[in-house]
């Protein structure tokens, strides 16, 4: 367990910083609502008009006037890229920082198994986006309980889960990823979480790209899907809760047997 805390111990400052700028961004989207309530008609209209774009985000699908389909979006541009590029930093550094700090000669000279120490490691990932989401969504809930009249909770808190999933999804696949590299690898993390986000987007405009959504978590997080139909749309659930376990899988095989620098 001493891995463990020190793994928590040594993002801490990463996670406050992530936490913080996540659920300010979010919380303001919530405050200024309330104002930019009048104003959402005409916005609507003007997004209606946009053809492509319209579509790349769902705003055909969803009323943007009402606060559902308002947060639906804000949520998406804020705790899903936000809480994806977390993720992916998070995983891609667990298994390669070892290496790349150096420290790796150090860590295995201790009596504890490749095993056990990739099992707590991705353990401290799991708690890292955990903790995140339990501080954004209280946060989130309870100014929403404050400033919108008849909150839509049941809605608000299936968007928060598809979020979670998918961040816990491309965290593992970056964790696998990490177990492969030698060297700092927050870009590719970063450029994994943006790459995802885009293929939905490519996905959502034309349908010669819809297969395209079973390689993306952002499919099953499609906030026009889950407002429509109350639920996730589980056949892309189900592919990404496949591609999370390949990528645990992996980090176990590779680590396990490679040779550390």
């Amino acid at each position: 367990m001493t891995l463990l805390f020190h793994e928590l111990r040594k993002n801490r400052i990463s996670l406050l910083i992530w936490t913080a700028a996540i659920t300010f961004m979010l919380g303001v989207t919530i405050v200024i609502f309330p104002e930019m309530a009048g104003q959402m008609g005409e916005m609507e209209n003007m997004f209606a008009e946009m053809g492509a774009f319209t579509e790349a985000f769902g705003m055909d699908r969803i009323n943007f006037g009402e606060f559902i389909g308002y947060f639906g979006i804000e949520c998406g541009n804020v705790l899903g890229m936000g809480g994806a590029f977390f993720a992916a930093v998070v995983g891609i550094t667990a298994l390669s920082s070892e290496e790349s700090h150096n420290t790796a000669e150090f860590l295995l000279s201790h009596p504890i198994s490749r095993a056990k120490i990739v099992g707590l490691k991705l353990l401290s990932v799991i708690l890292q986006i955990v903790i995140l989401n339990l501080i954004v969504i209280g946060i989130v809930v309870l100014l929403t309980a404050v400033i919108i009249d008849n909150p839509p909770f049941k809605t608000m808190l299936l968007i928060f889960l598809a979020y979670f999933i998918l961040q816990l999804q491309i965290a593992f696949i970056c964790f696998g990823a990490s177990a492969f590299i030698k060297s700092n690898a927050i870009g590719l993390g970063i450029g994994v979480g943006f790459m995802l986000y885009m293929t939905n987007i490519l996905s959502n405009i034309t349908d010669d790209l819809k297969p395209l959504k079973y390689l993306t978590p952002f499919a099953y997080t499609d906030s026009a899907d889950i407002i429509t139909n109350n639920h996730l749309t589980y056949k892309y659930l189900f592919v990404g809760i496949a591609f999370a376990v390949i990528g645990v899988a992996l980090a176990f095989i590779k680590y396990t047997k490679k040779d550390i620098a």
